[in-house]
């Protein structure tokens, strides 16, 4: 008889593009045990389902060992993408149906007369216009009319198209300041139309700029169906699986939330993934004694960079889903919700290779995912992508992908290759070869581009990379940008998934307040903060956070008088009362303002525009288990040698390689080199040591 588990556990899992990954620690040891299996687009809790049988085997335990379990997808931002949500109808005031089209007045693309438009999801026939108005202060000019609502309801019920409206999405101008003209909208389409998901502006976005809150708005409502019926079915198949708690989602900006709240407000799960990333590379960087991280995820389908500053990442409210052109600013579809800022670009070990339209070797945006995935796969794939020209540089081990679960087709990757190779009239090394550097060199231009723009030195920073591909491109990023040095922490293909267990419970609310700063005007903040505490109170104890570990964060978006953007600023203040606003807040903005532009008008008083408030349960102690390994050679571990490609050295060169289980804290060793680990493989270039810390994390100091 299979003997019970007295331990409890937490559960995380990242449904990525191509793997799931999942991660059980153990709440006595600190144990980590860690599974990634191909993803399962069509049918997402299959793979989610193998790998939680998987793990709590491993671990002799069952489903009720398991005290969290906390989850993350990209199942938002791909119906997003694909526009595979649901059919939305937009309500707006008289005169502003048509803010999706004006947008913001101007072209993303000035020089470009032929650029595609961005297409929103709500076409303007199922647009509607109510009888309401108020100014921006909240003031009723106008009563609602509900009458607007109800020729609304007598077209589409002409049309005969009323029962196939899934969402509504309500955006009346103003409502950021007062709601109380949605609500009556939300009350008479609950009543009259009660099978709908009903998304409000003054919920969902409560801040100023009308097209941005209309859009994000109008995002949230588009997924909601489709996320609330996911989440639902996954809770019960964990359910099924012996699971005897409530299921969690990471947030976009790095906090943990109800399967409730996730369900009214998925918009804010869009980035839900890459933030864990985030999140475990600061957990690595407390662990390894590096604050100061450019945290690199590399994955099957995508790459994701991110500036972390004394262990704090960069945040952002403004962002843009399904871009025309990925990095155009303008060309998407914009939601206001608070999230880690970070860069995203289409280089993943399935991101496809090609020729350009001048002939040129372009990597990526398009990937092959996991279905069919790269043609080493041998699941049908045949176009030639970054993994497979890893595997031609042996860089990857064909036996030992997953652990040696997954056998890669070196002959099938060979074949990928050969109809590129003759058009750029190469052999299919120099082909292979050219992959790995131009996706090296599309992440290093955008990792440059986002360091720079943060204001921060490169040579100051170090690389924590992870995701199944990130160590296996690390080094040439970290050389490229004149790094100090890099880190692969141990599970480096499945970090991601840890990061959600070092996530706090968290929520974000943000209300516009509009106002020059004054000594009066900071009463009137306290008053707002003080609301916003009571919301975000409410929430947290509902989500079971008991209320001594409650704590709040106040920020507000200030700026310049007469500016039209604003920057976000910590209020390191319990209450505003008392605070001196020429002697104290003035100078925290112009300090700000000139860490990131260089200058600030200092003659010029200030203007808030938002008061932000996070809400914070207590973040999880997460204690990794120790090696227990006493010796410090890396001989040990070794596994033999194997040809491996590097271009400084002249081409393929034999190479240690190291069983990443088997080394022993301590042990130094130098590059080349190659670590295999069961999820991912770190390949460390000439010139650099390595160091393996007393947790299993590989430290590797590059050399001049």
């Amino acid at each position: 008889m299979k003997q019970k588990s007295t331990a409890r556990y937490r559960f995380g899992f990242d449904i990525g593009g191509t793997f799931t990954d999942f991660v059980l620690i153990d709440g006595e040891s600190g144990k980590i045990h860690s599974y990634k299996t191909l993803t399962t687009p069509h049918e997402p809790a299959k793979a989610v389902m193998e790998g939680w049988h998987k793990l709590l085997a491993d671990v002799a335990g069952d489903g009720s060992d398991v005290e969290i379990a906390i989850h993350g997808t990209t199942l938002i931002t791909n119906a997003l993408i694909e526009r595979k949500g649901a059919v939305t109808i937009l309500v707006t005031t008289s005169g502003f149906s048509d803010v999706l089209d004006t947008q913001r007045e101007m072209r993303y693309d000035i020089y470009d007369l032929h650029a595609p438009q961005v297409h929103h999801l709500v076409p303007r026939p199922l647009r509607f216009e109510v009888t309401e108005r108020l100014d921006g202060f909240g003031a009723v000019v106008q009563p609602f009319d509900a009458s607007g609502l109800q020729q609304m309801s007598d077209t589409l019920t002409a049309a005969g198209v009323l029962a196939e409206i899934e969402a509504v999405a309500v955006s009346f101008l103003h409502s950021y300041a007062n709601p109380s003209h949605e609500e009556q909208a939300k009350a008479w389409l609950t009543e009259r139309m009660p099978h709908v998901a009903l998304s409000l502006s003054s919920e969902v976005a409560p801040q100023i700029r009308e097209y941005e809150r209309m859009s994000t708005t109008v995002c949230n409502a588009y997924v909601q169906p489709l996320t609330e019926r996911y989440l639902r079915q996954l809770q019960g198949e964990l359910s099924d699986g012996g699971f005897q708690k409530k299921l969690y989602l990471m947030l976009s900006s790095g906090g943990i939330t109800t399967l409730e709240r996730a369900s009214s407000f998925p918009v804010r799960l869009i980035e839900s993934g890459p933030a864990a990333g985030v999140l475990a590379a600061i957990f690595y960087g407390e662990m390894t004694g590096q604050a100061n991280l450019v945290s690199f995820d590399m994955g099957g389908t995508t790459a994701k960079m991110c500036v972390i500053r004394n262990g704090q990442p960069a945040m952002s409210d403004n962002f843009e889903v399904a871009r025309v052109h990925r990095f155009k600013r303008g060309s998407g579809l914009p939601v206001r919700v608070p999230t880690i800022e970070l860069i995203e670009i289409g280089a993943g070990g399935g991101s496809i290779a090609h020729l350009g339209e001048l002939g040129l070797l372009k990597v990526g945006p398009e990937s092959s995912g996991a279905d069919p995935g790269p043609a080493c796969y041998g699941l049908g794939g045949t176009a030639p992508t970054v993994t497979d020209a890893d595997l031609l540089l042996g860089y990857l081990n064909p036996d030992y992908f997953l652990g040696g679960r997954m056998q890669l087709d070196r002959a099938a990757a060979e074949a990928s290759m050969v109809p590129l190779a003759q058009r750029l009239g190469i052999d299919t090394t120099a082909t292979a070869h050219g992959i790995f550097q131009v996706v090296n060199e599309n992440m290093i231009s955008a990792t440059r581009v986002h360091v720079a723009e943060r204001g921060v030195d490169p040579r100051g920073l170090h690389l924590m990379a992870f995701g199944g591909a990130g160590p296996v491109h690390a080094h040439a990023i970290a050389r490229a940008l004149k790094m100090a040095g890099y880190i692969c922490p141990a599970g480096a293909g499945v970090t991601s998934a840890l990061g959600f267990l070092t996530a706090p419970t968290a929520f974000e609310f943000a209300r516009t307040f509009m106002a020059k700063v004054t000594s009066n005007a900071l009463l009137q903040m306290d008053a707002i903060f003080a609301e916003l505490e009571a919301e975000g109170r409410q929430t947290l104890l509902e989500a079971g956070v008991p209320a001594a570990d409650i704590t709040f964060a106040r920020r507000a978006d200030l700026r310049h008088v007469g500016q039209g953007h604003e920057i976000v600023i910590d209020l390191p203040y319990a209450t505003l009362a008392g605070v001196d606003v020429d002697q104290e807040l003035r100078p925290l903005f112009y300090r700000h303002y000139a860490e990131i532009y260089g200058y600030a008008h200092q003659h010029l008083g200030l203007e808030v525009a938002t008061c932000r408030l996070t809400a914070s349960g207590p973040r999880p102690k997460v204690t990794v288990q120790q090696s227990e390994r006493q010796t410090d050679a890396a001989e040990t571990a070794g596994k033999g040698q194997r040809l491996v490609y590097f271009a400084e050295l002249g081409g393929f060169v034999s190479t240690p390689v190291y069983d990443r289980y088997r080394l022993p804290p301590g042990a130094t060793f130098a590059g080349p080199a190659i670590v295999e680990e069961r999820d991912s493989t770190a390949v460390v270039g000439p010139h650099s040591s390595v160091r393996v810390d007393a947790f299993a994390n590989l430290i590797v100091t590059l050399q001049e």
